[in-house]
Protein backbone atom coordinates (compact mmCIF):
# COMPACT_ATOMS: atom_id res chain seq x y z
CA UNK A 1 0.00 0.00 0.00
CA UNK A 2 2.46 2.56 0.18
CA UNK A 3 4.62 1.73 -2.51
CA UNK A 4 0.99 1.74 -4.54
CA UNK A 5 0.47 5.30 -2.70
CA UNK A 6 4.27 6.95 -3.44
CA UNK A 7 4.12 5.62 -7.02
CA UNK A 8 0.49 7.19 -7.67
CA UNK A 9 1.75 10.28 -6.32
CA UNK A 10 4.91 10.61 -8.53
CA UNK A 11 2.69 9.95 -11.68
CA UNK A 12 -0.12 12.09 -11.06
CA UNK A 13 1.21 15.15 -9.22
CA UNK A 14 1.15 18.37 -11.63
CA UNK A 15 3.20 20.40 -9.47
CA UNK A 16 5.49 20.23 -6.41
CA UNK A 17 4.63 22.55 -3.39
CA UNK A 18 7.08 24.64 -1.76
CA UNK A 19 9.43 21.71 0.05
CA UNK A 20 7.59 18.70 -1.65
CA UNK A 21 9.66 18.25 -4.77
CA UNK A 22 12.07 16.04 -2.64
CA UNK A 23 8.93 13.40 -3.09
CA UNK A 24 9.49 13.49 -6.86
CA UNK A 25 12.71 11.55 -6.16
CA UNK A 26 11.64 9.67 -2.87
CA UNK A 27 12.10 5.61 -3.69
CA UNK A 28 10.61 3.48 -1.11
CA UNK A 29 12.48 0.68 -0.35
CA UNK A 30 11.24 -0.60 2.80
CA UNK A 31 9.90 -4.39 2.33
CA UNK A 32 7.29 -5.90 3.52
CA UNK A 33 7.13 -6.89 7.68
CA UNK A 34 11.13 -6.53 7.45
CA UNK A 35 13.16 -6.22 10.88
CA UNK A 36 15.40 -3.71 9.95
CA UNK A 37 19.18 -3.33 10.45
CA UNK A 38 18.09 -0.61 13.33
CA UNK A 39 15.97 -3.48 14.62
CA UNK A 40 17.97 -6.22 14.69
CA UNK A 41 20.61 -3.97 16.73
CA UNK A 42 17.83 -3.10 19.03
CA UNK A 43 17.13 -6.88 19.85
CA UNK A 44 20.27 -7.90 20.20
CA UNK A 45 20.62 -5.13 22.75
CA UNK A 46 17.63 -6.16 24.38
CA UNK A 47 19.40 -9.78 24.74
CA UNK A 48 22.58 -8.30 26.32
CA UNK A 49 20.33 -6.12 28.65
CA UNK A 50 18.20 -9.57 29.51
CA UNK A 51 21.76 -10.85 30.68
CA UNK A 52 22.71 -7.94 32.82
CA UNK A 53 19.67 -7.28 34.50
CA UNK A 54 19.57 -11.25 35.45
CA UNK A 55 22.88 -12.00 35.74
CA UNK A 56 22.82 -13.70 38.42
CA UNK A 57 20.47 -15.97 37.25
CA UNK A 58 21.77 -15.96 33.43
CA UNK A 59 25.43 -17.61 34.82
CA UNK A 60 23.22 -20.90 36.35
CA UNK A 61 20.60 -21.59 33.43
CA UNK A 62 19.67 -21.28 30.26
CA UNK A 63 17.35 -19.66 29.17
CA UNK A 64 14.05 -21.30 27.24
CA UNK A 65 13.03 -19.24 23.98
CA UNK A 66 10.65 -19.65 22.00
CA UNK A 67 9.17 -17.88 18.43
CA UNK A 68 5.90 -17.23 16.80
CA UNK A 69 6.76 -18.44 13.22
CA UNK A 70 6.77 -15.37 11.71
CA UNK A 71 10.02 -14.98 9.63
CA UNK A 72 10.20 -11.05 11.22
CA UNK A 73 9.83 -12.62 15.00
CA UNK A 74 11.80 -15.76 14.67
CA UNK A 75 14.74 -13.43 13.17
CA UNK A 76 14.06 -11.10 16.05
CA UNK A 77 14.85 -14.17 18.66
CA UNK A 78 17.97 -15.20 16.63
CA UNK A 79 19.24 -11.36 17.51
CA UNK A 80 18.63 -11.64 21.02
CA UNK A 81 19.87 -14.78 21.70
CA UNK A 82 23.00 -13.60 20.08
CA UNK A 83 23.06 -10.56 22.39
CA UNK A 84 22.30 -12.57 25.56
CA UNK A 85 25.14 -15.24 24.80
CA UNK A 86 27.40 -12.30 23.57
CA UNK A 87 27.49 -10.93 26.94
CA UNK A 88 29.32 -13.75 28.22
CA UNK A 89 31.78 -14.66 25.40
CA UNK A 90 29.70 -16.60 22.88
CA UNK A 91 28.79 -16.27 19.81
CA UNK A 92 24.98 -17.58 20.71
CA UNK A 93 25.37 -19.24 16.87
CA UNK A 94 25.25 -22.89 18.20
CA UNK A 95 22.02 -21.47 20.67
CA UNK A 96 19.69 -20.74 17.69
CA UNK A 97 18.84 -24.22 17.04
CA UNK A 98 17.36 -24.87 20.50
CA UNK A 99 14.72 -22.40 19.91
CA UNK A 100 11.38 -23.37 19.52
CA UNK A 101 9.81 -22.20 16.73
CA UNK A 102 5.80 -22.24 16.71
CA UNK A 103 4.03 -22.25 13.35
CA UNK A 104 1.28 -19.42 12.82
CA UNK A 105 -1.40 -19.97 9.87
CA UNK A 106 -4.69 -21.74 9.95
CA UNK A 107 -5.00 -25.29 12.15
CA UNK A 108 -2.16 -24.26 14.58
CA UNK A 109 -2.58 -23.47 17.92
CA UNK A 110 -0.01 -20.33 19.00
CA UNK A 111 -0.56 -18.58 22.39
CA UNK A 112 2.02 -16.07 20.50
CA UNK A 113 -0.01 -15.14 17.44
CA UNK A 114 -3.72 -14.80 17.27
CA UNK A 115 -5.95 -16.76 14.57
CA UNK A 116 -8.11 -19.09 15.57
CA UNK A 117 -11.31 -17.28 16.94
CA UNK A 118 -13.12 -16.95 14.19
CA UNK A 119 -15.53 -14.12 15.81
CA UNK A 120 -12.51 -12.24 16.23
CA UNK A 121 -10.73 -12.92 12.83
CA UNK A 122 -14.02 -12.68 10.84
CA UNK A 123 -16.85 -12.06 12.88
CA UNK A 124 -18.56 -9.40 14.98
CA UNK A 125 -15.69 -8.55 16.57
CA UNK A 126 -13.57 -8.05 13.84
CA UNK A 127 -14.53 -4.46 13.08
CA UNK A 128 -14.68 -3.07 16.30
CA UNK A 129 -10.86 -1.11 16.03
CA UNK A 130 -11.51 -0.19 12.98
CA UNK A 131 -14.61 1.85 13.38
CA UNK A 132 -13.41 3.79 16.52
CA UNK A 133 -10.10 4.53 14.67
CA UNK A 134 -11.96 5.46 11.41
CA UNK A 135 -14.11 7.50 13.35
CA UNK A 136 -11.06 9.96 14.63
CA UNK A 137 -9.20 9.66 11.30
CA UNK A 138 -12.28 11.14 9.82
CA UNK A 139 -12.07 14.33 12.13
CA UNK A 140 -7.93 14.67 12.54
CA UNK A 141 -7.22 13.51 8.77
CA UNK A 142 -9.06 15.66 6.52
CA UNK A 143 -7.36 18.93 6.95
CA UNK A 144 -4.07 17.18 6.41
CA UNK A 145 -5.41 15.80 3.05
CA UNK A 146 -6.37 19.32 2.64
CA UNK A 147 -2.84 21.05 3.26
CA UNK A 148 -1.22 18.06 0.82
CA UNK A 149 -3.41 17.76 -2.06
CA UNK A 150 -2.71 21.97 -2.37
CA UNK A 151 0.73 21.46 -2.43
CA UNK A 152 0.60 18.15 -4.43
CA UNK A 153 -2.60 18.95 -7.30
CA UNK A 154 -3.49 16.44 -9.30
CA UNK A 155 -2.64 13.42 -6.55
CA UNK A 156 -5.82 13.55 -4.49
CA UNK A 157 -4.97 11.59 -1.33
CA UNK A 158 -7.36 9.62 0.46
CA UNK A 159 -8.14 9.60 4.19
CA UNK A 160 -6.07 6.63 4.47
CA UNK A 161 -3.51 7.37 1.60
CA UNK A 162 -2.78 10.30 3.86
CA UNK A 163 -2.21 8.29 6.90
CA UNK A 164 0.31 5.91 4.92
CA UNK A 165 2.45 9.04 4.12
CA UNK A 166 2.26 9.46 8.10
CA UNK A 167 3.37 6.17 8.26
CA UNK A 168 6.53 6.63 6.24
CA UNK A 169 7.99 8.90 8.86
CA UNK A 170 8.50 6.24 11.49
CA UNK A 171 9.24 3.61 9.25
CA UNK A 172 11.52 5.43 6.97
CA UNK A 173 13.29 6.77 10.36
CA UNK A 174 14.23 3.38 12.04
CA UNK A 175 14.73 2.16 8.25
CA UNK A 176 18.34 4.51 8.75
CA UNK A 177 20.78 2.69 9.69
CA UNK A 178 21.17 4.47 13.22
CA UNK A 179 17.25 4.51 13.40
CA UNK A 180 17.80 8.40 14.65
CA UNK A 181 18.07 9.98 11.15
CA UNK A 182 14.91 11.63 10.71
CA UNK A 183 12.92 10.78 7.25
CA UNK A 184 12.03 13.89 5.17
CA UNK A 185 8.47 12.74 5.67
CA UNK A 186 8.29 13.55 9.17
CA UNK A 187 8.51 17.25 9.05
CA UNK A 188 5.50 17.21 6.62
CA UNK A 189 3.55 17.23 9.88
CA UNK A 190 2.56 19.11 13.25
CA UNK A 191 3.31 18.17 16.42
CA UNK A 192 -0.41 18.38 17.03
CA UNK A 193 -0.72 16.41 14.33
CA UNK A 194 1.40 13.34 15.30
CA UNK A 195 -0.46 13.94 18.62
CA UNK A 196 -3.87 13.13 16.23
CA UNK A 197 -1.85 10.61 14.68
CA UNK A 198 -0.66 8.94 17.83
CA UNK A 199 -3.89 8.65 19.47
CA UNK A 200 -5.30 6.88 16.30
CA UNK A 201 -2.37 4.12 16.91
CA UNK A 202 -3.88 4.15 20.21
CA UNK A 203 -7.47 3.56 19.59
CA UNK A 204 -6.90 1.06 16.66
CA UNK A 205 -4.72 -1.25 18.88
CA UNK A 206 -7.12 -0.73 22.32
CA UNK A 207 -10.59 -1.19 20.16
CA UNK A 208 -9.13 -4.08 17.97
CA UNK A 209 -6.45 -6.33 20.44
CA UNK A 210 -7.41 -4.24 24.41
CA UNK A 211 -10.36 -4.12 26.55
CA UNK A 212 -12.05 -1.59 24.24
CA UNK A 213 -12.92 -4.82 22.27
CA UNK A 214 -15.05 -7.71 24.37
CA UNK A 215 -12.84 -10.20 22.43
CA UNK A 216 -9.25 -8.82 22.49
CA UNK A 217 -8.16 -9.80 26.18
CA UNK A 218 -9.53 -13.26 25.07
CA UNK A 219 -6.50 -13.35 22.35
CA UNK A 220 -4.41 -13.24 25.23
CA UNK A 221 -5.88 -15.89 27.32
CA UNK A 222 -3.83 -19.13 26.83
CA UNK A 223 -0.58 -16.93 27.18
CA UNK A 224 -1.63 -16.15 30.51
CA UNK A 225 -2.42 -19.68 31.38
CA UNK A 226 0.97 -20.67 30.00
CA UNK A 227 2.54 -17.82 32.27
CA UNK A 228 0.15 -19.22 35.27
CA UNK A 229 1.88 -22.34 34.94
CA UNK A 230 5.54 -21.37 34.56
CA UNK A 231 5.13 -19.26 37.91
CA UNK A 232 3.65 -21.65 39.75
CA UNK A 233 5.55 -25.03 37.65
CA UNK A 234 2.41 -26.70 37.86
CA UNK A 235 0.58 -28.28 34.12
CA UNK A 236 -0.68 -26.04 31.73
CA UNK A 237 -4.38 -25.62 32.32
CA UNK A 238 -6.42 -23.90 29.72
CA UNK A 239 -8.97 -24.77 26.85
CA UNK A 240 -8.15 -22.19 24.39
CA UNK A 241 -5.59 -21.57 22.11
CA UNK A 242 -2.88 -23.37 23.56
CA UNK A 243 -0.49 -26.22 21.86
CA UNK A 244 -1.63 -29.14 23.85
CA UNK A 245 1.02 -31.39 22.68
CA UNK A 246 3.68 -28.61 23.00
CA UNK A 247 2.71 -27.92 26.42
CA UNK A 248 2.56 -31.50 27.54
CA UNK A 249 5.74 -32.21 26.47
CA UNK A 250 9.10 -31.01 28.92
CA UNK A 251 10.82 -30.96 26.01
CA UNK A 252 9.02 -27.97 24.44
CA UNK A 253 7.35 -26.68 27.38
CA UNK A 254 9.87 -26.91 30.30
CA UNK A 255 8.71 -25.74 34.15
CA UNK A 256 12.29 -26.49 35.48
CA UNK A 257 13.58 -22.49 34.24
CA UNK A 258 14.54 -19.77 35.72
CA UNK A 259 14.60 -17.45 32.84
CA UNK A 260 12.05 -17.64 29.55
CA UNK A 261 11.98 -15.54 26.81
CA UNK A 262 9.02 -15.25 24.44
CA UNK A 263 8.51 -13.56 20.75
CA UNK A 264 5.58 -12.50 19.63
CA UNK A 265 3.55 -9.70 17.61
CA UNK A 266 2.62 -5.92 18.91
CA UNK A 267 -0.86 -6.62 18.53
CA UNK A 268 -0.74 -10.08 20.49
CA UNK A 269 1.16 -8.37 23.10
CA UNK A 270 -1.68 -6.01 23.57
CA UNK A 271 -4.66 -9.09 23.83
CA UNK A 272 -1.42 -10.74 26.43
CA UNK A 273 -1.37 -7.21 28.72
CA UNK A 274 -4.73 -7.05 28.39
CA UNK A 275 -5.87 -10.51 29.68
CA UNK A 276 -3.36 -9.74 32.79
CA UNK A 277 -5.78 -6.99 33.65
CA UNK A 278 -2.79 -4.30 33.09
CA UNK A 279 -5.29 -1.62 31.86
CA UNK A 280 -8.30 -2.33 33.66
CA UNK A 281 -8.77 1.15 34.71
CA UNK A 282 -8.41 2.46 31.07
CA UNK A 283 -12.35 2.55 30.25
CA UNK A 284 -13.97 3.75 27.34
CA UNK A 285 -11.30 5.85 25.31
CA UNK A 286 -13.30 8.38 23.03
CA UNK A 287 -13.22 8.93 19.06
CA UNK A 288 -14.15 12.01 19.14
CA UNK A 289 -10.71 13.80 21.19
CA UNK A 290 -7.56 12.92 22.46
CA UNK A 291 -6.83 11.41 25.89
CA UNK A 292 -3.27 11.31 26.94
CA UNK A 293 -1.62 8.65 27.69
CA UNK A 294 -1.80 9.76 31.44
CA UNK A 295 -5.05 10.08 31.73
CA UNK A 296 -5.90 6.66 29.83
CA UNK A 297 -4.19 5.07 32.98
CA UNK A 298 -1.07 4.26 30.61
CA UNK A 299 -2.70 2.90 27.86
CA UNK A 300 -1.26 4.42 24.61
CA UNK A 301 0.33 3.11 21.93
CA UNK A 302 3.60 4.19 21.94
CA UNK A 303 3.54 3.30 25.62
CA UNK A 304 2.24 0.13 25.35
CA UNK A 305 3.87 -1.47 21.84
CA UNK A 306 6.34 0.63 20.50
CA UNK A 307 9.04 -0.89 18.31
CA UNK A 308 10.68 -3.55 20.43
CA UNK A 309 8.32 -3.48 22.78
CA UNK A 310 9.07 -6.13 26.09
CA UNK A 311 6.94 -7.15 29.18
CA UNK A 312 9.22 -8.90 31.83
CA UNK A 313 7.25 -10.73 34.56
CA UNK A 314 9.24 -11.41 37.56
CA UNK A 315 8.80 -13.92 40.20
CA UNK A 316 10.73 -12.67 44.02
CA UNK A 317 11.18 -13.87 47.06
CA UNK A 318 12.35 -11.77 49.75
CA UNK A 319 14.55 -12.50 52.85
CA UNK A 320 13.04 -13.07 56.12
CA UNK A 321 9.73 -14.57 54.17
CA UNK A 322 8.99 -17.61 52.53
CA UNK A 323 5.86 -15.80 50.46
CA UNK A 324 6.87 -15.11 46.93
CA UNK A 325 5.79 -12.58 45.03
CA UNK A 326 5.04 -11.17 41.10
CA UNK A 327 6.10 -7.69 39.35
CA UNK A 328 5.69 -7.01 35.81
CA UNK A 329 7.37 -4.36 33.67
CA UNK A 330 6.27 -3.49 30.43
CA UNK A 331 9.15 -1.34 28.77
CA UNK A 332 10.58 -0.99 32.01
CA UNK A 333 7.54 1.16 33.55
CA UNK A 334 6.96 -0.94 36.42
CA UNK A 335 3.57 -1.97 36.66
CA UNK A 336 0.94 -1.01 39.30
CA UNK A 337 -0.87 -4.04 39.62
CA UNK A 338 -3.91 -3.38 40.59
CA UNK A 339 -5.98 -6.11 40.31
CA UNK A 340 -3.91 -8.00 43.24
CA UNK A 341 -3.21 -4.92 45.45
CA UNK A 342 0.20 -4.42 44.30
CA UNK A 343 2.39 -2.38 46.85
CA UNK A 344 4.36 0.92 45.90
CA UNK A 345 6.96 -1.18 44.29
CA UNK A 346 4.67 -2.90 41.68
CA UNK A 347 4.35 -5.99 43.62
CA UNK A 348 1.87 -8.91 44.28
CA UNK A 349 2.23 -12.04 46.30
CA UNK A 350 1.91 -15.05 43.56
CA UNK A 351 -0.97 -16.32 45.32
CA UNK A 352 -2.63 -12.87 44.85
CA UNK A 353 -1.46 -12.71 41.32
CA UNK A 354 -2.98 -15.72 39.89
CA UNK A 355 -6.13 -15.78 42.10
CA UNK A 356 -6.56 -11.80 39.76
CA UNK A 357 -6.90 -13.71 36.50
CA UNK A 358 -9.76 -15.39 36.97
CA UNK A 359 -10.85 -14.30 33.16
CA UNK A 360 -7.84 -16.25 31.79
CA UNK A 361 -8.44 -19.27 34.18
CA UNK A 362 -11.99 -19.19 33.15
CA UNK A 363 -11.55 -19.33 29.77
CA UNK A 364 -11.99 -15.85 29.03
CA UNK A 365 -14.86 -15.85 26.82
CA UNK A 366 -13.29 -18.19 24.13
CA UNK A 367 -16.39 -19.94 23.99
CA UNK A 368 -17.85 -16.83 21.94
CA UNK A 369 -15.53 -17.57 19.55
CA UNK A 370 -17.70 -19.81 17.76
CA UNK A 371 -19.54 -16.99 14.62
Amino acid sequence: MYNATISRLQSSVTEYGEGYSWLGEYVYSLGAADLTEFGQKQLIDSGKTFYKRYEELSQHTEPFIRASGSERVVMSSYNFTQGFYNSHENSGEDKINDILIVPEGDGNNNTMSHGNCAAFEDGWASRVGNDAADAWRDIFVPSIAERLNKNLPGVSLTLNETLYMMDLCPFNTVNSPDGATRSEFCAMFTSEEWRSYDYYGTLSKYYSYGNGNLMGPTQGVGYVNELISRLTRQPVIDHTNTNTTLDSSPETFPLDRTLYADFSHDNTMVSVFSALGLYNETGNLPTDHIVSAPEAHGFSSAWVVPFGARMYVEKLSCANTSEEYVRVLVNDRVMPLETCGGDTRGRCKLSDFVASLSFARDGGHWDWCAV
